[in-house]
């Protein structure tokens, strides 16, 4: 069935209580930048961990189950019977208690169990005996390598968008797989920097060429240009004895360490400065004491950003420690008394990446604040979704992964 027929609900990353902090999932790997990593598994691989903390003294019960869904995040008709081979109901009971922090709180961490069918995947976590009183929500994927698929990140082909855009080209190469029809049957998704508000959908490909089975998406319409953008900020919070990075000021009460970022100053106009980042994301990280997951101070940090009162668009604080711009504390607030926007968030120690953008009917602006650059490094997932006719569910046959610029923190 079409993306566009489909009426279900999409389902999110969200969380629904203020004291679940810190919410991961990642694909597993030797250093602490795994925690970088986007939550994309092989099919019946392991390896993908969901971690969070519940800021309180004692453990709760937490269970979580699986929903699998649609190319569109809308639940797919497969029942848990099809894609898990054990009831569709864990027990989260790995926890640790933080270690002498100001602010207490239980670390939680349940390893994914492997699945037996590819797409898109919902983990909601609850509390037990209790399937309404869901806490959270994380998105993850399962793929198949049955397609190759080649990609080309290239300067836009429309002169007006050669200086601050990213063109993404992709073949597809399905000579080991039969796709039937698949101008109806397959979904390109590319996205940005893990992010899904401004990923493309294509569910046409540019060319079919059966002779060679390829598929080709290189349009000249500019729909397969993003908006490079610029590389994101960040604060250094893995000290709280002396201040990191971008930190104005850090001060350590007996209940609480209170932290007050550099203030963010607009920068469209400037010319591209090259350093590394996160791509928006943030890791959880203490250079001061042991294990970062469960010594690591929670901090208050205020977040300042000089931006006219009287504009009538208003800055947003938007990365993942924001959910892209989705949490309550991601709109900044007028100060009077100091003639900026304020905000103030709830970080565990570690370093966050971020930008300031608005949100505007066409969806989040940062190209007013932030400027945006061809050289910008950014990253892309590419995703090949593919329904055979009579399937209930959409398969992730193929995916790919780029660099513009190939660095990374």
């Amino acid at each position: 069935m079409p993306l566009a027929l489909r009426a279900q609900a999409v389902l999110e990353d969200e969380v629904m209580e203020e004291n679940i902090q810190s919410v991961q999932i990642y694909w597993q790997g030797a250093t602490i930048s795994a925690q970088m990593n986007a939550p994309i598994a092989p099919l019946g691989s392991a390896g993908l961990v969901l971690e969070f903390d519940d800021l309180a003294f004692e453990p709760d019960r937490y269970r979580c189950t699986l929903i699998h869904c649609n190319a569109d995040w809308t639940s797919s008709s497969l029942k848990s019977a099809d894609y898990l081979r054990q009831f569709n109901e864990f027990n989260i009971i790995n926890y640790d208690y933080s270690i002498n922090t100001r602010i207490p709180y239980v670390h939680y961490s349940f390893d994914i169990p492997p699945v037996a069918k590819s797409g898109n995947y919902i983990i909601k976590v609850y509390r037990e005996g209790a399937k309404d009183e869901v806490i959270l929500t994380r998105r993850f994927m399962v793929y198949e390598e049955q397609l190759g698929v080649a990609v080309d990140l290239l300067p836009p082909n429309q002169s007006q968008s050669r200086r601050s855009g990213q063109q993404i080209d992709v073949m597809v190469n399905y000579g080991g797989r039969e796709l039937k029809n698949p101008l109806e049957t397959v979904t390109l998704v590319v996205r940005q920097n893990q992010r899904w508000d401004n990923a493309k959908v294509s569910t046409k490909p540019s060319f079919i060429r059966e002779g060679q089975g390829q598929l080709e998406y290189q349009f000249f319409d500019g729909s397969n240009i993003f908006d490079a953008g610029n590389e994101f900020r960040f604060v250094d919070l893995r000290y709280v004895r002396t201040t990191g990075r971008n930190i104005a000021e850090i001060r350590m009460e007996e209940d609480v360490v209170y932290a007050t970022a550099a203030i963010n100053e607009i920068r469209a106009e400037e010319t591209y400065l090259e350093y590394l980042d996160l791509n928006g994301q943030y890791i959880v990280q203490n250079q001061e004491r042991g294990n970062p997951h469960l010594e690591s101070e929670y901090v208050l940090v205020t977040f300042n950003t000089k931006w006219p009162k009287e504009a009538a668009l208003k800055p947003y604080l938007f990365g993942k420690m924001t959910n892209w711009g989705r949490s309550p504390m991601a709109k900044m607030e007028w100060s009077e008394g100091l003639g900026l926007y304020q905000s103030t968030l709830l970080l565990k120690q570690g370093w966050y990446d971020y930008q300031v953008a608005f949100q505007t009917e066409q969806g989040w602006d940062t190209m007013s604040f932030e400027g945006s650059h061809f050289q910008t490094e950014n990253e892309y997932d590419i995703l090949v979704y593919y329904r055979e006719f009579g399937s209930r569910y959409d398969e992730l046959i193929g995916y790919s992964r780029v660099n513009a610029n190939n660095r990374r923190f």
